[in-house]
């Protein structure tokens, strides 16, 4: 199962926000059993977002994640390109609407706002490529989207850290459903990451795994993790290298 994720935003490509987002998304993406492919970056450009959705949808992963570009600001743009990029259109989320407007009444109430009414800005952010299922949004007012288009899962996410997690956890991946998972996590005492190279090369082509190595620095330990769907072939695997001379201990 491949999964691919696109993070939007020009502050993410010019280093003031550090894209905290894709590293989260494919932490729990991979907990969930999906290999994560590629991650991507691209500014609040219509066209460069809709070049870039259509080259991943060429790929056919399982799963799409995007995130950023939801806001009600001029370059708040992802919901419009990704459906143009879906070639859908753009229509109003009536039940979003509403959602926005409780929002910002209960904004205005507690004190944070002078204004609850629904102005441009705010409307804009409840349209949704048509034929979209709207994603709560419980910490903040634009909603995501869920979309299935030719055999690919794409989920459009908040770029706020704190309304994409909630929102990952609570819409996304309960529609990805439980699969079984393994991760080893090792510390192979050898010094060389080059003399480990082949017996990691022969594992992978012997036994339904892969293999991360992660160098500590030269006479130190490496770190190993081994990915697998059950937790017999990564033993396999792990007992394998052992008998090629390879010494483990836990982290």
């Amino acid at each position: 199962m491949f999964a691919e994720i696109l993070t939007i935003g020009d502050e993410l490509l010019t280093g003031h926000t550090v894209d905290s987002n894709s590293a989260f998304i494919g932490q729990r993406l991979t907990e969930r059993g999906y290999w994560v492919r590629r991650k991507t970056t691209v500014g609040d450009d219509v066209e460069e977002i809709k070049a870039v959705v259509g080259e991943i949808l060429a790929r056919k992963p399982e799963v799409l994640v995007i995130s950023g570009g939801l806001g009600p600001t001029h370059d708040d743009v992802t919901m419009s390109a990704v459906a143009e990029a879906l070639d859908r259109k753009l229509v109003l989320c009536s039940p979003c609407l509403e959602g926005i407007k409780a929002f910002y009444e209960r904004l205005y109430r507690e004190g944070y706002i002078d204004d609850p009414s629904l102005n441009e800005g705010r409307r804009k952010m409840a349209y949704l490529p048509e034929g979209a299922e709207p994603l709560e949004n419980t910490e903040g007012a634009a909603p995501g989207a869920y979309i299935e288009h030719g055999g690919v899962n794409i989920f459009v996410l908040p770029g706020m850290p704190r309304e994409m997690k909630a929102m990952l956890e609570r819409e996304v991946l309960p529609r990805l459903g439980e699969r079984k998972f393994i991760q080893k996590k090792l510390l192979a005492e050898i010094t060389d990451e080059s003399k480990l190279a082949p017996v990691l090369s022969e594992a992978v082509e012997r036994f339904k795994v892969r293999i991360h190595s992660s160098p500590k620095g030269f006479g130190k330990y490496i770190g190993v993790i081994i990915f697998a769907e059950s937790e017999e072939e990564a033993e396999k695997a792990k007992e394998f290298m052992k008998a090629k001379g390879v010494r483990f201990e836990e982290p």
